[in-house]
């Protein structure tokens, strides 16, 4: 009921409050015997850590994660695997000017009013600094599916704020700061040096595919691997819309187009997403996430006080102004993390291993 708990037989409780000493996960339900160090998990955490370019908060966090648990000589034990996160460069003076009012856009007004209090910190528990556990567990599902089934997961942007981003190559993602998908982002460093010197902010569109995938994952009808990905996408902070496959295009297509054709070599398209009836395809899963403009910003903007008079509220501090410039392993961890959870259902109930489609019959003459 509080919220905090993701998975039903692979499940992450996630801790902590972006000023306080520690931030982490516990991870209960990952099989035994997998290999497991702390530099399996620090990759994508140096990936989605904060300071890395002028384009994201500078807040200096080295994001060095801990295994306190769950893991004996090297191998997971089956038993809760505790990770944890010290926060280590915090500047809570930086919020005492919005403790007693609310930002507009932001959770300040729903934390209060459903909890009677809030911490003003960072933004407490709906910061976005809570999406590293997130990148840590998902490290570890990611690991066990890669070993498992040969999955792989990747992301990139595609729209920064009005611009679009087009497709060159996979390969340039990890050589610059916007995991932007081409060879020049001079065109996008100029926006957020733009963007930052006017004191505004902008949201951003990213993309995730995770190929490999085993047929047959999701279970109907409420437990659809679409729905679980959807649900868990609008888990991560200021996303605003979720995608599968052609998604809201799909609405100006045809049925003779939508449909994806099944041949002898497999499927003649993608329009679905890997995804249908709710069940893994064993095409590649492709989802988009809409992440809407920062809330914290320098600009001043009308609000209200906790006694509902009127007042202006200026943001100082650290953020980002696009948090969809860390999301990419974000969504690459969350995807992760529907997959394992839901390839642990189906050995459950169905084998170790989902069966690949079978081959389809040829047509009478």
């Amino acid at each position: 009921m509080s919220g905090n708990t993701f998975g039903t037989l692979f499940c992450v409780t996630n801790f902590g409050e972006s000023h306080g000493p520690a931030i982490g996960c516990v991870i209960d339900g990952c099989p035994p015997g997998m290999l497991l160090s702390e530099a399996d998990i620090q990759h994508d955490l140096d990936r989605r850590r904060p300071g890395t370019s002028r384009h994201v908060t500078q807040r200096n966090e080295p994001d060095a994660v801990e295994i306190l648990s769950g893991v004996y000589e090297g191998r997971t034990t089956g038993t809760p695997i505790a990770l944890l996160i010290r926060n280590t460069d915090q500047r809570s003076k930086d919020y005492g000017d919005i403790l007693r009012t609310f930002r507009p856009g932001h959770a300040d007004y729903t934390y209060w009013h459903k909890y009677g209090l809030r911490d003003p910190r960072g933004g407490g528990r709906s910061s976005a600094r809570l999406t590293a556990p997130t990148v840590a567990a998902g490290a570890v599902a990611k690991k066990w599916l890669q070993e498992k089934y040969g999955t792989q997961f990747r992301a990139c942007m595609t729209q920064l704020g009005e611009l679009e981003i087009p497709f060159e190559s996979w390969d340039h993602v990890p050589h610059n700061p916007f995991f932007a998908p081409v060879a020049d982002v001079q065109r996008y460093e100029d926006y957020m040096d733009q963007l930052r010197k006017a004191h505004d902010s902008c949201g951003a569109r990213i993309r995730v595919q995770a190929s490999g995938v085993p047929v047959g994952l999701g279970e109907p009808l409420f437990d659809k691997l679409d729905a679980d990905i959807a649900y868990a996408m609008m888990g991560l902070n200021a996303v605003k819309g979720v995608e599968i496959g052609a998604g809201f295009a799909s609405v100006a297509q045809r049925g003779t187009t939508h449909g994806d054709s099944l041949t002898p070599e497999g499927f003649a398209n993608n329009n679905a997403g890997g995804v249908l009836g709710g069940i893994s395809t064993g095409q590649d899963l492709e989802v988009s996430i809409a992440i809407k403009p920062t809330s914290s910003i320098l600009s001043p903007r009308e609000s209200i006080d906790i006694h509902g008079q009127s007042t202006e509220v200026v943001t100082k501090g650290r953020h980002d102004p696009c948090v969809g410039i860390r999301a990419a392993p974000i969504a690459e961890a969350l995807l992760a993390l529907v997959l394992m959870d839901h390839a642990l259902r189906h050995r459950a109930q169905c084998g170790d291993v989902a069966q690949p489609v079978p081959p389809i019959p040829a047509a009478r003459p």
